[in-house]
């Protein structure tokens, strides 16, 4: 049955007002599963739940999602030789419609050419906020995917030995976390060795480890839908004078910038602290990305954790802190924490040690 989370749906129509939209389309698989519980990966298929400021709701989608009608919200279902919007046509009401940021052109297109009353503008805004302050449950969702990182955190490193190359240590954070019992990884996972850790995206290839080599794990997945993500930096063997340098100043910006996080701050302001950590250093031009980004049952997620965000810090509110500095054909040194945002300050979900290590 279709039933919509009543306390969600509360926060999402006060956003709405805040807003001025009367009504929305939600069509993200994410947020259509924070408000009914259903998780449905439409593929080219359409999915769309509308919602107007009274409270209706009304759940567009194709048969083959195998929605049962009942709950507290209106159920239309399509085959796939029908119009997929013939109905959210005969629904939606004219003037503006909030239109989710990521719905494909051809409905949208579609939608407007049998609706040209409509006025589309970018809608996400009132699902997007309400996830940013994640409530107890999924609070819990989160502390518990985050302790499952630390094992498996714990559990990967140790398998770093001569000969290794990354690809091999990737399968292993894998399997690691398969028997934990995180979901299927949409993404993959980034170790890197050396050189390839002056790329902070860098795709595990066959390079093999060296001594002396900065080592990147970057690990995430959904566990239960509800993502951890944690990044840790060791060395093989050895670590030169640089390499240490460089891992302090990176600990140290990370440190700092989580012992500032309290609500009612600007999230630009903890990026703003980090940054100011490795500029001093100088390293500044070697932190090349924002601090961190939301998460939870998206890896990326409102709010975005950078220099340019004016979003206040609230409790509730996850997101990482990952300050970085990359030096090309040298080294890279990257170290992420997930915390949650308390009625106080902080708290850190990840455990796995910042302390320097060397694996010999």
């Amino acid at each position: 049955m279709v039933t919509i989370n009543e306390g969600r749906l509360k926060n999402v129509l006060h956003n709405m007002e805040q807003e001025g939209l009367s009504q929305i389309l939600v069509t993200s698989t994410s947020s259509v599963y924070y408000l009914t519980g259903l998780w449905v990966e439409p593929l080219e298929r359409m999915l769309a739940l509308y919602i107007d400021k009274d409270g209706k709701c009304v759940l567009f989608g194709n048969d083959l999602f195998g929605f049962t009608p009942g709950g507290n919200t209106q159920l239309f279902t399509h085959n796939d030789i029908d119009d997929p919007v013939r109905d959210v046509v005969k629904i939606v009401k004219g003037g503006t419609l909030g239109i989710d940021k990521e719905w494909p052109s051809r409905f949208l297109i579609s939608l407007l050419k049998q609706r040209p009353d409509i006025k589309p503008v970018v809608g996400s805004a009132p699902v997007d906020f309400a996830r940013m302050r994640k409530d107890q449950k999924e609070i819990d969702a989160l502390r518990r995917s985050s302790q499952i990182n630390d094992a498996v955190m714990e559990a990967s490193l140790a398998a770093i030995k001569e000969g290794v190359h990354e690809q091999e240590l990737e399968s292993i954070v894998e399997k690691n976390f398969a028997e934990r019992g995180a979901d299927r990884s949409p993404e993959g996972q980034l170790v890197c060795f050396g050189a390839n850790c002056a790329d902070p995206h860098h795709a595990s290839n066959e390079t093999v480890i060296k001594g002396g080599d900065s080592v990147i794990f970057d690990i995430f997945i959904p566990i239960k839908r509800y993502w951890c993500d944690m990044t840790r930096t060791v060395f093989f063997k050895e670590a030169g004078e640089e390499h240490r340098k460089v891992y302090e100043i990176v600990r140290k910006a990370n440190e700092k910038a989580e012992s500032v996080i309290r609500p009612g701050v600007p999230m630009c302001e903890f990026d703003l602290t980090a940054r100011k950590v490795i500029e001093d250093a100088g390293y500044g031009p070697y932190f090349n990305h924002r601090l961190g980004h939301g998460l939870g049952i998206d890896c990326h997620e409102p709010p975005d954790n950078s220099s340019v965000c004016k979003v206040i810090a609230e409790p509730g509110m996850v997101f990482s802190v990952e300050p970085g500095i990359y030096l090309k054909d040298r080294l890279g040194v990257r170290i992420e924490d997930l915390v949650l945002v308390t009625e106080t300050g902080c708290e850190v979900l990840n455990h796995y040690t910042k302390e320097l290590q060397i694996i010999k």
